[in-house]
């Protein structure tokens, strides 16, 4: 049987330390394994519906648990690392945990058995919307401008283009998009950013399309400035739409791109009706 996930958070800070603090994902997970000796290999090769590795993907999972909690960062792609936010966490812990050891959260942080369906769904769509947006963080810069041409693509784009051009306010692809009987061509730029969007991204974006395109998008896997805002629409210049990450993974959803939506059967007790 595969550890919980609240097992696996203190063995894979451990495996990173003992890593010398970052690591490619593949070593991790080997290291991560020394933890668990009931691991079978029947669990370390079952897979989901979806046919992803049920193990790994519990790992990940956890991983992005521990980014959000500030207590590991990604600081390139395809590699962790632990934060000293972490590291702090287990100086706490101290070395009472051994390498088999399998520790528990403690109980306060577990859900409890009566917790209501509607937040359970509610947390489970911020974890899945916090997974999403580190996996597009993980992407190489080529690989989230494709990512977007593809999103302009579901949403209904023509002749979308990947341009890659680089330098400041670069046009990373351009696409079009009917407009009624009228045709618009839209270019889009791509920063796979942690850091907020400033103002003069967008400033430098617009003067790259101005008189060519009727329309620019920008994306980033992080979110705008109240100035980037204000700038996104200006009287006389070139529109610039902003989408953030949790907008970025909305689409997703509603596209279904790079989403897979499973049907959830839910049950309610209505024995009582039976005498009414």
């Amino acid at each position: 049987m595969l550890p919980k996930h609240s097992e696996i958070e203190i063995p894979l800070l451990f495996a990173l330390e003992e890593l010398g603090g970052s690591a490619k994902t593949q070593d991790i997970y080997k290291k991560i394994e020394k933890y668990f000796p009931n691991l079978t290999e029947a669990d370390r090769t079952e897979s989901l519906t979806s046919g992803a590795n049920r193990w790994t993907n519990r790992v990940q999972w956890v991983r992005q648990r521990l980014i959000s909690l500030g207590e590991m960062e990604s600081p390139s792609y395809g590699v962790w690392a632990i934060s000293e936010k972490g590291r702090k966490r287990l100086a706490m812990v101290g070395k009472a945990i051994a390498p088999v050891a399998q520790p528990r959260t403690p109980p306060e942080s577990q859900p409890s058995v009566g917790m209501n369906f509607e937040e359970l769904v509610e947390e489970y769509s911020t974890a899945f919307q916090e997974k999403a947006l580190q996996k597009l963080q993980d992407l190489t810069p080529e690989q989230f401008e494709r990512f977007a041409g593809a999103l302009l693509s579901a949403y209904g784009f023509v002749e979308v283009r990947v341009t890659g051009k680089t330098g400041d306010g670069g046009i990373d692809g351009h696409g079009k998009l009917k407009v009624g009987l009228a045709t618009m061509d839209v270019a889009f730029q791509c920063k796979r950013w942690q850091g907020t969007v400033g103002r003069p991204e967008i400033d430098k974006f617009r003067g790259a399309i101005q008189g060519e395109f009727q329309q620019g998008i920008f994306f980033t896997t992080s979110n705008f400035s109240d100035q980037a805002q204000d700038a996104s629409i200006r009287k006389g210049a070139v529109p610039v739409v902003l989408i953030n990450g949790p907008a970025i993974v909305k689409l997703m959803v509603e596209k279904g791109l790079g989403v897979k939506r499973r049907p959830v059967e839910i049950y309610e007790d209505q024995i009582d009706t039976i005498f009414e």
